[in-house]
């Protein structure tokens, strides 16, 4: 889980569509929009359990400095968003398996969003006889 992150993307519409496919094997659904008003951007937000903790807005992407990582629930929640992620037109950064160079309980997959953000699925203290 994140506390948020807010992300400037060059389609809105496209990147909504792509998010609520790839994040779905994950509990985490848009179910919130904020109309910005003040100069406050309007914002696209999706999470779980009655809290938005990602939000998308419309602008220039920066992806080249931006990292983000969900939390999954199990080996086949990571495997499930990296399937709908590269259904809904993501392209493979690391395709899910372990990730001993980061500890041995460690499995992830990481993709690339429309915009080339690098989205990570991770869960960690696999056992190690989980292979």
């Amino acid at each position: 889980m994140l506390d948020h992150i807010i992300l400037s993307v060059s389609d809105l519409p496209r990147s909504i569509a792509f998010y609520e496919k790839a994040l779905a094997p994950l509990g985490i659904a848009h179910y919130v929009d904020y109309d910005g008003e003040n100069g406050h951007p309007d914002l696209k937000g999706f999470g779980s359990h009655r809290r938005a903790y990602f939000w998308l807005k419309a602008g220039t992407p920066s992806a080249e400095a931006v990292h983000f990582a969900f939390m999954a629930p199990s080996k086949e929640a990571v495997d499930a968003f990296y399937e709908a992620a590269m259904a809904a037109g993501a392209r493979d950064n690391i395709s899910p398996r372990r990730r001993h160079e980061y500890d041995a309980g460690y499995y992830a997959a990481d993709v690339f969003d429309p915009d080339g953000y690098s989205i990570e699925v991770v869960i960690k203290g696999l056992p190690v006889a989980e292979e």
